[in-house]
């Protein structure tokens, strides 16, 4: 990150907010310099610019950063996830743990259910990747036989996977309610493959039961 662009992250990350008369009394920059920097912020996706109208005069551009850019700053996320999950095994146990895990899977899965429900299952499958890239994986869908696969290729929760592999039974219950068919991992990139494969099969329906 540029020095000057990095200042402006920083002046913004503490102050909430910023208008170009700010940071140009920051910086000691023109107002000219400054609107070049926060352009080729706004363009990687770091800040964001809104109107804002004051008491009198034009309404100011105020930026703030976006997502993307909070998340350049560290967070602890990762080191609360796993702490909780260590203590939800040693309070209940690894059975309740993995109840709790599939739980939070439905919880995840119930806000796209609007877009998935009496589709059939190719367009499930279909769908239910252009959700996981939605959520900032890259993964493709792809069809062996019967059966359909979904290649994910990086990892929703990399660090709290490593050291808590019972994290990735939460998202095999994801897919599995996201497509409304038998899921299972078949790869695994905690293994060292090249993704994490879910392979999907039409749910069979017991002879003379009805659909």
């Amino acid at each position: 990150m540029q020095a000057t662009r990095q200042q402006i992250l920083d002046f913004i990350r503490r102050q909430g907010r910023a208008t170009v008369k700010d940071l140009d009394s920051y910086l000691h920059l023109t107002p000219t310099g400054v609107r070049q920097h926060l352009t080729v912020l706004e363009r990687e996706g770091l800040v964001t610019a809104h109107e804002e109208r004051g008491r009198v005069g034009r309404p100011a551009l105020v930026y703030k950063l976006t997502s993307k850019g909070d998340a350049l700053y560290p967070k602890s996320y990762d080191q609360l996830a796993n702490a909780l999950l260590e203590e939800v095994r040693a309070l209940t146990g690894a059975q309740a743990l993995q109840t709790l895990l599939r739980r939070v899977a439905s919880n995840f899965a119930e806000s796209y259910m609007e877009r998935l429900e009496g589709r059939p299952l190719s367009e499930r499958v279909q769908e239910a990747t252009a959700i996981i890239q939605e959520r900032g994986c890259l993964a493709e869908a792809s069809q062996d036989g019967d059966d359909w696969l979904i290649s994910q290729y990086t990892c929703p929760f990399p660090s709290v996977a490593g050291q808590n592999s019972c994290a990735c039974s939460l998202d095999v219950e994801f897919v599995r309610q996201l497509v409304g068919a038998d899921a299972r991992l078949t790869t695994s990139l905690l293994r060292d493959d090249a993704a994490c494969t879910f392979r999907i099969r039409p749910v069979e329906v017991p002879a003379g039961s009805k659909r």
